[in-house]
């Protein structure tokens, strides 16, 4: 009873559904009663009533189809968090995201440290089937008093960022939990995720398994794998031959002897891929290679044993998305082309079908404060013939984010997604699910970031108002202080002044 109770209230919206099932059900009873009474009609009659039973049939249909969709929505209104703030919120589009998130797109991501967190966190509001390769090197750091103290075999730092970033809720308090150093006296220095993959190593006795059974743990979308069991260690070689095995002495050291990378390598040069690499990349319908430290997190993934031939064999759509800046020491003068020919010149042709980058349209201000530091935009140079087979997206994927120029999350997804989706249109699958769900949600997501522009464009210009007017006042009140206190003097003055001129006249 009380079930439906709440149907009938006005918040509802379904009571004009029911009602209009109830017409339909009246008219279609009188057109049926008519032929029954009637024993002889004429043309017009029958017309009539034909009409009459068609319109109380439709009504019958469409009120029970419209209720159904009501009912659906009012379910997401009540399970789906994301609809606490109701403001630019489409609850049709999110209709769509519960069978979007199962049935979407399979994507790998490949990268590590903020790039691969930022295409994550864009990424998991597309699709479920989402897994994120992760390096695990510290890249010859001294291991931190955390880890000694512990003995855990990998660093787990890039993969405790990238759950943070599959978090679909509660991101800030997971990432805090993780992030946590412990200040209980027997546990001073320790650092929470450390103890706690320690105790998930304990239980499961395998790394990989220990960060699998995370996924589930800690309900992220998606899933996340380490690259290799090993821990990798990354070494440069330098144009002058000169080797740097410690990745945070390749920039000083470049800049000290003035040359440029070579190439790369890792060690153990025979690592292999983590259990579930290998099929994820063979799998996906998708696979991203960055943003992220060209050298240091892209190509030393790619140099797994097995990591790149599986890429090239994949029936996959390969997208690498270029970084926005270049690196002090490791991509100086660098240009689109020059990213590209150095994953190429490391791991061969066929890692790459479309390459997303930025227009550089970033404000001068923040160009200037990298400039300080040695770094400078990615120059958009295509000219080489070994890129002839890729195909180029230019996009606004840049933004500002406390202060440094990142890849906007959003911008790089809806590019990526729409490269999936004008696939599956080119292969006539328009009116797949998959295609008709991820379409809707472009277009939804498309809708609400024009909003949120429209809205921001609006609260800088009230902002600005309140400071002119605020501005004003002061101004305002000052003089009328001013004129208020020194009045009377100023009346003399002006008098005297006046005197003065009449006496010099006369």
């Amino acid at each position: 009873m009380k079930g439906i109770m709440h149907w009938l209230k006005s918040s509802s919206k379904m009571k004009r559904w029911i009602f209009l099932i109830l017409v339909g059900i009246v008219l279609t009873c009188y057109g049926i009663s008519d032929i029954l009474v009637t024993k002889e009609m004429q043309f017009s009659e029958a017309g009539k009533i034909i009409v009459i039973f068609v319109i109380g049939f439709v009504f019958i249909v469409l009120g029970l189809i419209m209720l159904n969709k009501r009912n659906m929505e009012l379910f997401i209104e009540a399970t789906d968090e994301r609809m606490k703030n109701k403001k630019n919120v489409n609850v049709k589009s999110l209709i769509f995201d519960r069978t979007i998130y199962d049935k979407g797109p399979k994507i790998v991501v490949i990268g590590g440290g903020a790039g691969l967190n930022t295409i994550l966190t864009g990424m998991k509001k597309y699709t479920n089937n989402l897994t994120a390769i992760v390096a695990v090197s510290e890249y010859g750091k001294e291991p931190s008093e955390s880890r000694k103290r512990l003995q855990t075999a990998l660093p787990f730092g890039d993969i405790k960022d990238s759950i943070v970033a599959l978090e679909p809720e509660n991101r800030d308090e997971i990432g805090k939990l993780l992030n946590h150093e412990m200040i209980n006296p027997q546990l001073r220095g320790l650092n929470f995720s450390d103890i706690y993959y320690t105790a998930m190593n304990e239980i499961y006795k395998n790394d990989v398994k220990a960060i699998s059974k995370s996924s589930s743990i800690f309900n992220i979308v998606g899933k996340v794998i380490p690259v290799s069991n090993d821990e990798i260690k990354i070494c440069a070689e330098l144009e002058n031959g000169y080797v740097v095995e410690n990745k945070d002495m390749i920039p000083e050291i470049v800049s000290e002897k003035m040359t440029r990378i070579n190439r790369v390598y890792i060690q153990p040069s025979n690592c292999k891929p983590a259990d579930g690499v290998i099929e994820a990349i063979k799998e996906a319908d998708s696979i991203i290679i960055g943003p992220g430290s060209l050298y240091t997190n892209i190509i030393p993934n790619l140099l797994v044993n097995g990591v790149a031939k599986a890429i090239k064999e994949s029936k996959a759509q390969k997208i690498y998305v270029n970084n926005i800046m270049t690196e002090l020491g490791q991509t100086d003068d660098y240009s689109v082309a020059d990213h590209i020919r150095a994953i190429i010149d490391h791991c061969g042709e066929g890692l790459i079908d479309y390459c997303i980058y930025d227009t550089g349209e970033v404000i001068p201000e923040y160009i200037k404060r990298y400039n300080l530091e040695g770094s400078d935009l990615v120059e958009q140079k295509l000219d080489d013939p070994k890129l002839k087979k890729i195909k180029f997206i230019k996009k606004n994927i840049s933004t500002i984010i406390d202060g440094k120029v990142r890849h906007d999350p959003n911008m790089v997804a809806e590019a990526a997604i729409k490269l999936i989706c004008n696939d599956l249109k080119y292969e006539d699958r328009e009116n797949d699910p998959e295609y008709v769900m991820l379409n809707a949600k472009l277009k939804s997501d498309k809708r609400i970031n024009k909003i949120k522009k429209m809205q921001s464009k609006e609260e800088k210009k009230k902002n600005n108002k309140n400071q002119k007017t605020t501005q004003n006042k002061h101004s305002k009140t000052r003089q009328s202080k001013f004129s208020n206190k020194y009045s009377e003097r100023i009346k003399s003055i002006k008098e005297s002044d006046e005197k003065f001129k009449q006496n010099h006249k006369s």
